[in-house]
């Protein structure tokens, strides 16, 4: 049975934090889900606001001033996520190469044993 009396949240957020969460996504080598994600809201949001930002509906009363800090978590969680993928492509081709180089032992072992008459 469905619930009928589900609460839904909805959060206000003020434009110094929406100016802030698009210049953190502005930085070079950031993805705006990264951004989302440690900002704990949704990534369209953040599009919405950088279209906002872009059009001049959200406009800080002053600049932004970014935390070093954040910034070069996101930076080091961008390199992260970037190294992870390159070892799991390694990973991968290793496990191909083992599986190939085991499947060509059968054969040739098996080929080079002599058959019982």
């Amino acid at each position: 049975m469905p619930r009928a009396n589900k609460v839904r949240r909805v959060y206000r957020y003020s434009d110094e934090f929406k100016a802030t969460a698009v210049a953190l996504s502005n930085l070079a080598n950031v993805e705006i889900q990264d951004v989302a994600h440690s900002l704990d809201i949704h990534p369209f949001m953040l599009s919405r606001w950088r279209k906002e930002v872009r059009d001049g509906v959200i406009v800080a009363k002053k600049k932004v001033d970014l935390d070093p800090e954040v910034e070069s978590q996101l930076k080091e969680l961008k390199q992260l996520k970037k190294d992870h993928k390159r070892l799991q492509m390694e990973h991968d081709l290793l496990k191909k190469a083992i599986e190939f180089t085991s499947k060509k032992r059968q054969m040739s072992s098996n080929s080079s044993t002599p058959k019982k008459k």
